[in-house]
């Protein structure tokens, strides 16, 4: 296996430090891949094709990136060339490896940590002015995930970028909100939007980045784990939520006097939150949440709602050592918990709820149901639901990495999120476009 690492880390080297594969027999020529655009936005497709194999050659398409921290992750993918010597990945299918079918950003999907690091780590930019830096390489015959790869043919560099030119990203220490503001080039006003992810915590901003890219200007805004934050996620008061929406509405380069929220996990719970108790909040992108409060304490003047509880007793764990916590958190469908549901029926603002059907993390589709039930018991169709069958818990902008099972911040241990790879992929493909569009309908 370290011959492998060594192998695959050389790849992250600058080219000018191996030699370039020559002419092999059987071939019509040196082969070359290209991948267009070599540089773009990380949420836009590219076009994969290999040209100069033999007729019919079976070869095994790869890629790898890297973290911040170092850390390799990888995919593969078997394809054989047409009469012609020619591979393009949106019209052929991969036989195998990572994925199968005619998937053109498969490898983008698919990359998972490589077989000497630590499993279960999510591939997610901690920082956007520098891109995601990626190789795609083509390599001889068909050989498997994690073992050593054939003869390299030809590579290219890709680099996935998750801000435009033009976008300014502005660091924010306004009163009590911390976190960065997006805005899109020129001159404005953009409809403005509040960004938050879950119980990981700290500064995310990679999706704010790219709704910025998107003509939105964006609040990626955490709420503990971040500078003078708390360090850990405990009672929340709304206040600081509600200064952050002001803040934004009052931009000069905001198109107010509304604005919307997106969250996802515990982001998500925040934003039906938010719509429910912040006037200024009139549209809410909640990916994988639930319409009760969960966890911890939401304080705003003299409500308080608790947060469900999570039953240690009712945690499974896979002979691989992965934490399954489905059945944990206490039922929000059962009167002792009433005193934690947020009272949805109250916004007047719009909701669209996106959920995978396989979200093992928690149970996003009943939860879904849940709200949606509320709503229509009160009179209200304020709101629209994306539901994917076979996607997990964490839906991203597309083609981010698939991760089954992430390690848990505070445990240190993986937890299942659930879901099917290629179901999930297509899942978050299909929820970004449908996102901005709510956006930008119900922002003007």
């Amino acid at each position: 296996m370290w011959r492998v690492a060594q192998a695959w880390a050389g790849c992250l080297r600058p080219a000018s430090r191996r030699l370039p594969p020559g002419p092999r027999s059987g071939s019509r020529g040196a082969a070359s891949v290209a991948v267009a655009p070599a540089a773009g936005l990380a949420d836009e497709p590219v076009a994969t094709k290999v040209l100069g194999l033999a007729p019919r050659e079976r070869v095994t398409l790869r890629a790898l990136a890297a973290n911040e921290q170092g850390c390799l992750f990888d995919s593969c993918a078997h394809y054989q060339a047409d009469g012609r010597g020619e591979v393009d990945l949106s019209r052929d299918a991969s036989q195998g490896g990572d994925y199968s079918g005619v998937e053109p950003m498969g490898l983008f999907w698919s990359l998972s940590p490589a077989g000497m690091e630590r499993p279960h780590q999510r591939l997610v930019p901690k920082q956007i002015k520098t891109p995601m830096k990626m190789e795609v390489s083509v390599h001889q015959g068909h050989s498997q995930p994690g073992t050593m790869p054939g003869q390299l043919l030809a590579k290219a560099a890709v680099e996935r970028w998750f801000i435009a030119p033009g976008v300014r990203r502005i660091r924010l220490k306004e009163g009590r909100v911390r976190g960065s503001l997006f805005l899109p080039s020129g001159d404005g006003p953009f409809p403005g939007v509040i960004d938050m992810f879950g119980d990981e915590g700290g500064l995310l901003e990679f999706r704010s980045s790219l709704l910025a890219t998107r003509g939105f200007a964006a609040l990626s805004l955490p709420y503990f784990d971040f500078e003078d934050l708390p360090k850990v996620m405990k009672d929340l008061h709304l206040e600081y939520f509600e200064e952050a929406a002001r803040f934004l509405q009052h931009h000069p380069k905001v198109k107010g006097p509304e604005i919307g929220v997106i969250g996802t996990g515990k982001g998500a719970e925040l934003a039906f939150s938010m719509m429910t108790f912040l006037p200024q909040v009139v549209a809410a992108v909640c990916i994988s949440g639930c319409s009760s409060n969960t966890v911890t304490a939401l304080h705003y003047g003299e409500l308080t709602l608790p947060g469900l509880r999570f039953d240690m007793s009712k945690i499974s764990i896979s002979e691989t050592g992965v934490f399954d916590i489905f059945e944990a958190l206490d039922d929000p469908l059962d009167p002792a918990n009433s005193h934690s549901l947020i009272p949805i029926e109250k916004a007047e603002g719009h909701f669209l709820l996106v959920v995978g059907e396989d979200d093992r993390n928690w149970k996003s589709s009943l939860y879904a149901e849940m709200a949606i039930g509320r709503l229509r018991q009160h009179g209200k169709e304020n709101f629209k639901l994306l539901s994917y069958p076979g996607a997990g818990h964490r839906i991203d902008p597309p083609f981010s990495p698939f991760c089954s099972a992430a390690l848990d911040r505070v445990l240190g241990l993986p937890v299942l999120g659930g879901g099917e790879k290629k179901a999930h992929a297509h899942a978050q493909e299909h929820s970004w476009g449908k996102i901005q569009d709510f956006l930008h309908l119900h922002l003007g």
